[in-house]
């Protein structure tokens, strides 16, 4: 890798990331059923109908993989904690086991002289509340505080750092709009209470986790950068609309207390009664913002119903996911956030990463196209920071190659392969060049 520790400013955080339902094993240790665990046992909805019952067995292998996050000279590991792990039934009696593993978990970064970076939620909801209305059902935001008490009550006291929720766009327009994620809806009126709904649930965690005293905190939004397909006024106003919908609606609700007038006029009438008055638990203070940031997206008009939009294929160079490698938005967005949204309040990115074709051969994985990828990233966070954006911290998504959801195991954005069959870890040609470039 062409840039290193010494290129970022003192203190500045390195670190990996990984999620419970995708690397786990969400059928060992007494937890209870997720809309996930449903959603893939319904044909059609997940390659080959793969679900996350072993994926890479962390439950069991954890001081394994935290040894190569230490070994790699990373300071900080952010990985969530399950719902369902911690309370079986959503709300209710606890799994003491599964508030046990994530003791042990974070004692194990601890002793490794790791920073435990938490995310409360990342997707993996209780059925028993997803037959309740789920992410439509404003109960959800208490039922998500309580969550919140036991297991913050547990292991709070030794977090670098909390976020209640991961990407509140795929919780909520992803899964409810798009039907690509668990619970699988194309509903516009479930869409509009999901996208309320999280964020006041991402304000009743933070308030919780103030009243138990923690600090650290902040919340993580998944970016894509928008751009027209053409050059038409039609086509710029849609980009536009992408952009309310995918960043500006959650960032707005959080900093500004407000919702884009132009994704209202679609959702407006679908909101719940008096979701203007819950601004105030939604823009809990924060002390950092997390950005995700994978690519960008062409956007031109489409008939039909509101938002009357589409993606377009684009020109440049895609990832195994066919996604576009555009690092110029990672730099676009660090910038426009903290100019329009956050000031001075650091600014993290909490994810990064690609999906390549990573074949173990002869023992290793050779994938330069990650190397290349992680570089062009960490170009543009250094010319964010030069141009005075208050950058601290960068994540790669992800350590492990693990369960991508409704692609199942076949897309491997890991810094570590891992074998499927038996769940062997080989670290890969990128992970050796981030140890470098970490270690000196």
């Amino acid at each position: 890798m062409r840039n290193a520790r010494r290129d970022f400013p003192e203190g500045f955080l390195f670190g990996a990331a990984t999620s419970s339902y995708q690397i786990e094993g969400h059928a060992t240790g007494g937890a209870g059923r997720t809309h996930w665990d449903d959603f893939a046992a319904t044909p059609g909805n997940v390659v080959r109908g793969e679900n996350g019952d072993l994926a890479c067995d962390h439950y069991h292998r954890f001081g394994e993989d935290l040894d190569l996050v230490r070994d790699a000279g990373f300071d900080a590991y952010r990985f969530s904690t399950s719902w369902a792990r911690v309370l079986p039934e959503g709300r209710g009696p606890v799994n003491e086991a599964g508030l046990d593993y994530y003791d042990r978990l974070t004692d194990a970064m601890l002793e490794r002289g790791l920073k435990p970076c938490a995310t409360l939620y990342h997707w993996e909801l209780p059925s028993p509340l997803a037959d309740l209305g789920g992410w439509r059902n404003r109960d959800i935001a208490g039922w998500f505080a309580d969550f919140t008490e036991v297991v913050m009550g547990r292991i709070g006291d030794r977090m670098h750092s909390v976020a209640p929720i991961n990407e509140p766009w795929c919780v909520a327009w992803l899964s409810h709009f798009m039907g690509y994620h668990a619970p699988g809806l194309r509903d516009i009126r479930a869409t509009a209470r999901a996208m309320h709904h999280v964020l006041l649930a991402h304000g009743r965690a933070i308030e919780t986790m103030r009243g138990l005293g923690m600090s650290n905190l902040g919340g993580v939004f998944n970016m894509e950068w928008s751009d027209p397909a053409d050059d038409t006024a039609e086509s710029a106003e849609k980009a536009k609309l992408y952009d309310a919908i995918y960043n500006r609606w959650f960032l707005g609700g959080v900093f500004r207390g407000a919702y884009p007038d132009e994704v209202l006029a679609g959702l407006e009438p679908h909101l719940p009664t008096g979701w203007q008055d819950d601004f105030p638990t939604i823009g809990a203070k924060l002390d950092w913002c997390g950005i995700n940031y994978y690519t960008r997206k062409l956007i031109a008009p489409d008939p039909g119903p509101w938002p009357g939009l589409k993606e377009v294929e684009g020109p440049l160079p895609k990832t195994f996911m066919d996604w576009e490698i555009c690092p110029e938005g990672l730099y676009r967005f660090l910038t426009r956030t903290a100019r329009d949204y956050t000031g001075d309040l650091p600014l993290y990115v909490t994810e990064n990463g690609m999906a390549g074709q990573d074949d173990l051969r002869a023992g290793k994985v050779d994938d330069p196209h990650r190397t290349d990828y992680l570089d062009a990233h960490l170009d543009q966070v250094r010319r964010a920071i030069a141009e005075g954006a208050p950058v601290r911290g960068y994540f790669i998504w992800s350590l492990l190659d693990n369960y991508e959801w409704s692609l199942g195991y076949e897309k491997r954005f890991g810094l570590v392969h891992v074998d499927f069959d038996t769940l062997a870890r080989t670290p890969k040609a990128s992970y050796h060049e981030v140890a470098k470039a970490l270690k000196g």
